[in-house]
């Protein structure tokens, strides 16, 4: 089938070789390991600093933030080193149920601020905690209907402000690019293949919208993303009441 033809629906049948939990542990490492390289360039997460994170610690001087299903941690590692550069303190908790992310994020070099754990977003809302920030990086894909729902959830029980799930974007345009673009980070790794069926099962902008509650609101993040967003809004502010 031509990548043309697969992209007029979300691929819903194909999983990621990673997800697997009988895949190669070796190259699951190294796809963990080259995350940093796909995500500084793709996944925008400077400008989303930029833009609406620093303001609200410019504002507070310091701030907590959530990072769910985190991954190899990268993203996490990334927003707390730049708040830092900045002279802010950001205390982010990064969480991932699959024991293999778990395990290699806790084996990276200890970063003030950053803490890893294995646990669910709904164990999180279960011990009462709530964050400035939450948010997640390329999760939302990987997501049947009733699981998007649980995270949302969660994500508004976990925050006292600003909820960001970022993913990517379905298109021709983005599939052919990265088949193109990061073909060298494939070998030996699942990044190449995982990476296309990701993009295939991701979602359009209207897609996305239509499948969450009127209450988030889907932008654009760049070319190849979109941010899923969720505000709490001041009780002073009119229709709060109603959010």
């Amino acid at each position: 089938m031509s990548p043309w033809g697969s992209l007029r629906k979300r691929d819903l049948s194909s999983v990621e070789e990673m997800d697997r939990v009988d895949c190669d542990p070796e190259r699951l490492t190294r796809t963990y390991a080259r995350f940093p390289v796909v995500n500084s360039l793709l996944s925008g997460w400077h400008k989303t600093y930029r833009h609406m994170i620093r303001p609200v610690l410019a504002a507070k001087g310091s701030a907590s933030l959530l990072d769910i299903g985190c991954g190899s941690g990268d993203v996490a590692r990334s927003l707390a080193a730049w708040a830092r550069k900045d002279g802010f303190r950001l205390t982010v908790t990064a969480v991932d149920p699959d024991p293999r992310a778990f395990a290699f994020a806790s084996k990276l070099p200890a970063m003030e601020g950053v803490t890893y754990r294995q646990a669910h977003s709904s164990q999180l809302v279960a011990e009462g905690l709530v964050f400035d920030f939450v948010i997640s990086n390329h999760i939302l894909h990987h997501l049947d209907a009733g699981q998007i729902a649980g995270v949302l959830r969660d994500s508004v029980s976990l925050s006292r402000g600003l909820v960001l799930h970022n993913d990517l974007k379905r298109s021709n345009l983005s599939y052919l690019l990265f088949m193109a673009g990061f073909w060298p980070l494939g070998p030996g790794s699942y990044i190449w293949g995982d990476g296309l069926v990701s993009i295939k099962r991701s979602y359009t902008a209207e897609e996305l919208a239509s499948t969450v509650p009127a209450s988030w609101r889907v932008e654009a993040n760049g070319p190849w993303h979109h941010l899923l967003v969720h505000e709490e809004r001041a009780a002073s502010e009119p229709g709060a009441e109603n959010v």
